[in-house]
């Protein structure tokens, strides 16, 4: 009982810390104009300040080749490459193209697993940002079932 009561303590102050923490700083990183953007390269030029990769088979991305059901495509990315800064998914033909990104903290290893939505058959990107640029892999999923309200 006395562990449970400080589990539930140490709980209860991160929520508060948390809740106390201006909204404003929690969403100032967010990048609204990526993840609005209704083109591939515009959304990665907004997210990366450019749209020009380097592809490379230093990039792991796995993807089924045929998602029945475009609501849960699974994606898992991993990569050789050193210094990665961030990994972000994009769909080419999604209304919204960009479907996720992550930040890679220094000394963690980058590999990721997700599930996103695809409205259509596309071409399914792992964009790679490292100390030396941007680097990428991709592979088409053909989607029998529309996941983005189709």
């Amino acid at each position: 009982m006395h562990v449970g009561r400080r589990l539930f303590l140490s709980g209860s102050v991160a929520f508060a810390a948390l809740a106390a923490f201006p909204r404003r700083l929690l969403a100032a990183a967010w990048p609204d104009k990526a993840f609005a953007a209704t083109a591939a390269g515009e959304a990665m030029i907004n997210l990366l300040g450019t749209d020009q990769t380097i592809p490379t088979d230093q990039i792991t991305l796995k993807v089924p080749e045929i998602a029945e059901n475009g609501a849960v495509v699974p994606v898992t990315i991993s990569t050789s490459l050193e210094n990665v800064e961030s990994i972000s998914i994009v769909v080419d033909k999604n209304p919204r193209p960009m479907a996720a990104t992550f930040e890679i903290l220094p000394g963690t290893l980058p590999d990721i697993s997700s599930r996103i939505k695809m409205g259509q058959t596309s071409d399914v990107r792992a964009v790679v940002k490292t100390d030396h640029g941007l680097y990428s892999a991709a592979k088409q999923v053909k989607v029998t079932i529309g996941g983005c309200g189709g």
